[in-house]
C-alpha cells in the first residue's frame, strides 16, 4: 500500500510539475506583457460583442493573428503579443475559410458595411460561403425612434419591412470595429519571425512611388487593387450600393479631368459625403499608409476608365503631390 500511494504522489507530482512548466508560469509571464500602441480596454458593448463572436462560432472560420508570411501582408503587419492585452479568452482562431480579422476595423471601418455583410454575406461579397446571420436583425413595419434602418441591397432585403439590428448584432458590430492595428515602428518580418528588426526606423514612413519616378499605367494591377481593397463596398460593376455605397460609375469626381479630389479621397478617405444628392453615413478608409503612389495612380486610373468612365488619367507624380499636402 506504502509503494503504491509513493507511485501515485510520485505521478502527481510530476503532473503538477509539468503543469506549472508549460502552463502556470508562462501564463504569469505573458500576463506582464504590456498592451502594444494603441491597445484599449474593450468598452463593454464590445466586451458584449466578443461574447456573441464566439457564441456564434466565428473563430472556426476567422483567425484574428497575422502571420511574419509573405501571404499575410494583405491582412496587416505581424500580430505581436501587446496587440492582445485586453483579450481574454484570447479569440486567435486557426482556419482560415475567411478573411483574418485582426484589422478588420480599420479595412472596414463602416458599420453599415458590416452590417449588411452580417445579414447577408453576397449582398456585398458575391463570392463568399460565409453563412448569413439574419437572425441577428429584426424586420418590422416601422423603424422605431431612435433606430436606423440597415440599407440591405434590393436583391437581398426581404420583400416587406426594414432591417434593423438587434443588441447581439450591434455588439457583435462594436467588437468587430474594435479589431484594429495599430503601426509598430521597426516591428516587420524578420527572416522567418515577425520581430523588431536590427536597423529599426523612428518612423514608419509613407508607401511612395518606386525610385526614379518612371510610371505607366498597368490596368492588371489596377483591377487586382481595386478588387482587393474597394470592391466589397463599391462592388465589381462600379455601381456602389445605394443608400450605402457610392456609385463610381459616372461619379463626377472620378470622371473630372481634375484627378485631385479622387486622388485625395483614395488616400485619406471620406465620411459623410453627398454624392448625387444622396447622403452616404459610411465611412471609407484611408489607403494612404497602406499603399504607394504608383498603386494610389493604378487604382484612381482604373476606376477613371472603367464602367463607361472617361476621365483624364492620373500620374504617380500627381498622387505623391496630393499626399504630400496631407489630409
Amino acid at each position: 500500500m506504502k509503494k503504491l500511494l509513493q507511485i501515485a504522489g510520485g505521478a502527481l507530482l510530476v503532473y503538477i510539475v509539468i503543469v506549472m512548466g508549460i502552463a502556470v508560469i508562462p501564463a504569469i509571464d505573458l500576463s506582464k506583457t504590456p498592451p502594444g500602441p494603441g491597445v484599449k480596454p474593450l468598452t463593454a458593448l464590445q466586451a458584449e460583442g466578443s461574447v456573441v463572436y464566439a457564441a456564434n462560432g466565428c473563430a472556426y472560420c476567422h483567425t484574428q493573428q497575422v502571420r511574419p508570411l509573405a501571404e499575410d501582408k494583405v491582412f496587416g503587419r505581424p500580430s505581436a503579443p501587446g496587440d492582445f492585452s485586453y483579450q481574454t479568452p484570447e479569440l486567435l482562431g486557426s482556419e482560415r475559410t475567411g478573411p483574418d480579422l485582426s484589422n478588420i476595423g480599420n479595412s472596414k471601418p463602416s458599420d453599415v458595411w458590416q452590417y449588411i455583410h452580417l445579414f447577408d454575406p453576397r449582398a456585398v461579397v458575391p463570392e463568399s460561403v460565409m453563412p448569413n446571420f439574419k437572425f441577428l436583425f429584426h424586420v418590422v413595419a416601422t423603424v422605431p425612434p431612435g433606430e436606423t434602418a440597415v440599407p440591405v441591397p434590393a436583391a437581398f432585403a426581404p420583400k416587406q419591412g426594414k432591417v434593423i439590428p438587434t443588441q447581439q448584432a450591434k455588439a457583435l458590430v462594436a467588437y468587430l470595429l474594435s479589431l484594429k492595428q495599430t503601426p509598430i515602428p521597426g516591428y516587420t518580418m524578420n527572416g522567418g519571425m515577425g520581430g523588431m528588426t536590427s536597423a529599426a526606423p523612428a518612423t514608419v514612413p509613407a508607401p511612395t512611388a518606386a525610385a526614379g519616378g518612371g510610371y505607366s499605367y498597368d490596368a492588371g494591377k489596377g483591377q487586382s487593387l481595386f478588387m482587393a481593397n474597394c470592391s466589397a463596398c463599391h462592388q465589381a460593376t462600379g455601381e456602389g450600393i445605394p443608400g450605402a455605397f457610392p456609385p463610381l460609375k459616372g461619379n463626377a469626381a472620378v470622371d473630372a479631368d481634375d484627378p485631385t479630389l479622387h486622388i485625395h479621397t483614395v488616400l485619406h478617405g471620406a465620411h459623410g459625403v453627398t454624392i448625387g444628392g444622396v447622403a452616404y453615413s459610411s465611412v471609407m478608409p484611408p489607403f494612404a499608409d497602406q499603399l504607394s503612389d504608383a498603386d494610389i495612380a493604378n487604382i484612381v486610373n482604373y476606376e477613371r476608365s472603367s464602367w463607361g468612365n472617361h476621365a483624364k488619367p492620373a500620374t504617380a507624380a500627381a498622387v505623391a503631390a496630393v499626399r504630400a499636402k496631407g489630409p
